[in-house]
């Protein structure tokens, strides 16, 4: 399955412009042969918007109605962040949308970063499900999350191949996007794809760095820090080979970690 990851500015506190730009990547990626697009972390509003306007644009998923009508026009799978409405709480979520434009994943940030994202969000995400897309299983996390081992280590043992990310990192964590995500990929021996933003928003400069990397650890796609759409392809025969020439999740002993749950 070949994947099309989108990093850019986007458009803040604009979710009408986010929903036409990301039709417009949406068909762009088509026609590169992509069958997946994925975009940041809170694509649909910007993320470094505070906690009043993170509530002004929460939506339920009926707000998502213009993504899986572009999903369903360009026959093409989404992924991408947005402030979910819980009840009077708001989520930082990702959602995966498939060709049909149904939605197949909804997925609540489980690891909240610092007081920006707790002013604006409640961590209500406790679960980590996977669905299937195309014979691939897919798990969602956002940002933070990987950079615990836990959240992709449960991914992967509920039978992930690929670990969709949208993220909103910036600097001074450059060594997440270089060092971490290759070593998560593997670890896990999975495709990760990794999809930031890129410029500033607010105080907050964005490091770009989206990834796409191999069950093997190796980067199969790099961006730089500017605006720009990445491909790879997920190859399952690869993967199983990966997996077979060294089972790293066959040969663990679960009985020796019960402390790291402490």
């Amino acid at each position: 399955m070949k994947i099309a990851l989108y990093q850019g500015p986007g458009h803040i506190n604009d979710p009408a412009s986010g929903f036409s730009l990301l039709a417009e990547k949406a068909a762009e990626a088509k026609a590169q042969g992509a069958e997946l697009l994925i975009l940041p972390e809170m694509y649909l509003s910007g993320y470094n918007i505070g906690p009043e306007a993170a509530h002004k644009f929460a939506v339920t998923a009926a707000g998502l109605a213009p993504a899986r009508e572009a999903a369903r026009r360009h026959n093409i799978a989404l992924v991408f962040g947005y402030p979910e409405k819980v009840g009077d709480d708001v989520a930082n979520s990702a959602v995966l949308i498939g060709p049909n434009g149904e939605i197949l994943l909804n997925y609540r940030k489980t690891h909240l970063f610092g007081d920006l994202d707790r002013a604006m969000f409640k961590a209500v995400g406790t679960e980590f499900p996977v669905a299937e897309l195309n014979g691939l299983k897919i798990g969602l996390l956002i940002c933070y999350d990987i950079e615990f081992p836990e959240p992709a280590r449960r991914l992967a043992l509920a039978g992930a191949d690929l670990i969709l990310i949208p993220t909103a990192q910036m600097e001074p964590y450059e060594q997440v996007a270089r060092y971490v995500l290759p070593a998560r990929a593997y670890e896990n021996q999975v495709y990760t794809a990794y999809a930031n933003h890129s410029g500033q928003e607010g105080e907050l400069s964005y490091i770009g760095l989206s990834s796409l990397c191999g069950p093997d650890g190796a980067i199969l796609a790099l961006a730089g820090c500017g605006e720009e759409m990445l491909y790879a392809t997920v190859d399952p025969a690869h993967q199983a080979a990966v997996r077979k020439a060294d089972p790293l999740l066959a040969d663990r002993r679960p009985a020796l970690y019960g402390p790291l749950a402490g």
